[in-house]
């Protein structure tokens, strides 16, 4: 017995031995833990908890539409992350006008880059779909055998597309016209905004735009593009350089160059660019008719909108265009009001929908929701800052039915915690 024991000892010792060289043989993929909760990657890859999703879905599978969202939402809440960041959330149903979720919903937060729903909704229906972004070229004074005897104005109208192509139909008007002296000065009229050059709220290390109304390739180089290119074209100048002054009324057109309200919603939706929401939320302003434009008139024009809402405008914080703005506080209920407003409005829901990311397919949501029922389904803005991830937009649920949602997370540590539960949410709104 003796010898049968020690011999079937060591078969137990060797099979054990073999067992757990197998195992550590095995690759094992990475994570981070923070406070007992698996957090996703950092490099913001697209990782998809189809543990989660199962679950999810088996245990909301009989229960009946909206009911599985309820608890589907309910039970994504339960999240370690809750316990040291906030949520806000709600969600309505636009074919029966009602609410179908919401948590914290009133809870003021930062909003990042959702901000730009409010912006756009507001410019839409403030300006209209047809608005376009103007910069000219004018003078005062005569022309002739070639000499501009008067002096020359470049007119911003804050176009954050003005390129290069405009740039030289400038230069072409005024050699179309036989010019190729210039007697007088050249000015830059920046009359249309302000001379803050930055938002309220903006912290000195984020990458901020220049809030000027002439701006070249994103900064605040326009003259000294526009003279050089002068030069270039043997077009003479007396003055050297270029000083600010505000064109006459009597100033005659040379040139006019524009873009259109869809390209820059386009770019500033997919993209999330904060110079372009920010020229479209000092158009919000001069719309006014104040001059100088401020980010003070361009707020009024939102809060009246808020308070056309039903809302009260003096419950939220708003500060700038973009999002960037630590000063700014609205509420996930907020922006549905406003998403439900503009899908009522067709001249503001076509320009908006169609400006916005789409889930795995385009924009800032390229890389998420890349499949299933939410891929190409989900249009929405997302939002980044330290400490804030958000997302708001719209989606269409499998009964068919039109859905406005907005999620904003505040506290949070790392990013991709809380864009993968907006995911999920997402996933539990367009599920089968």
């Amino acid at each position: 017995y003796t010898t049968l024991f020690r011999s079937m000892k060591k078969i137990i010792y060797m099979t054990m031995s073999f067992i757990m060289a197998t195992l550590m043989a095995m690759p094992v993929q990475a994570q981070n833990v923070i406070e007992g909760e698996v957090v996703e990657p950092q490099d913001d890859t697209e990782v998809t908890d189809s543990t989660m999703l199962d679950s999810l879905a088996a245990d909301t599978l009989k229960l009946p539409w909206p009911e599985s969202v309820q608890v589907g939402i309910g039970k994504l809440l339960e999240s370690k992350m809750f316990e040291t960041s906030q949520v806000g959330i709600m969600v309505w149903d636009m074919d029966a006008d009602s609410c179908i979720y919401k948590h914290n919903e009133r809870q003021l937060m930062r909003p990042a880059s959702t901000m730009k729903l409010l912006t756009a909704i507001t410019a839409l229906d403030k300006l209209g779909g047809s608005y376009q972004f103007k910069t000219q070229l004018k003078y005062t004074g005569t022309i002739e055998d070639g000499v501009l005897t008067g002096d020359v104005y470049c007119v911003g109208g804050m176009d954050p597309r003005f390129n290069s192509d405009d740039l030289t139909a400038f230069v072409n008007s005024l050699k179309d016209m036989g010019v190729d002296t210039i007697r007088g000065n050249v000015y830059a009229d920046r009359s249309m905004k302000d001379a803050a050059l930055l938002g309220e709220g903006w912290c000195w290390d984020d990458d901020n735009p220049v809030l000027s109304p002439l701006v070249f390739s994103r900064k605040d180089i326009f003259m000294d593009r526009f003279l050089a290119k002068l030069k270039d074209a043997g077009i003479e100048y007396e003055e050297m350089y270029a000083s600010s002054k505000t064109c006459p009324a009597n100033a005659f057109t040379i040139c006019t160059r524009f873009h259109t309200m869809d390209q820059v919603l386009h770019k500033m939706m997919k993209e999330s660019d904060n110079l372009y929401a920010e020229c479209m939320y000092y158009q919000i302003a001069a719309s006014t008719g104040n001059r100088p434009a401020s980010a003070k008139s361009a707020r009024n024009v939102e809060r009246q909108l808020i308070n056309k809402l039903g809302l009260d405008a003096s419950r939220y914080r708003l500060a700038d265009g973009s999002g960037l703005s630590l000063y700014n506080y609205l509420s996930a209920e907020l922006e549905v009001m406003m998403l439900r407003y503009a899908f009522r409005n067709d001249n503001i829901k076509q320009h908006l929908i169609h400006s916005l990311p789409i889930a795995g397919v385009d924009g800032t949501l390229k890389k998420r929701m890349k499949s299933g029922s939410v891929h190409g389904n989900v249009k929405a803005k997302t939002g980044t800052l330290t400490g804030i991830i958000s997302l708001a937009g719209y989606c269409t649920a499998a009964n068919g039915h039109e859905l406005c949602f907005s999620i904003i997370n505040n506290g949070i540590m790392h990013g991709s915690n809380a864009r993968h539960f907006a995911d999920k949410v997402c996933n539990l709104l367009c599920q089968p």
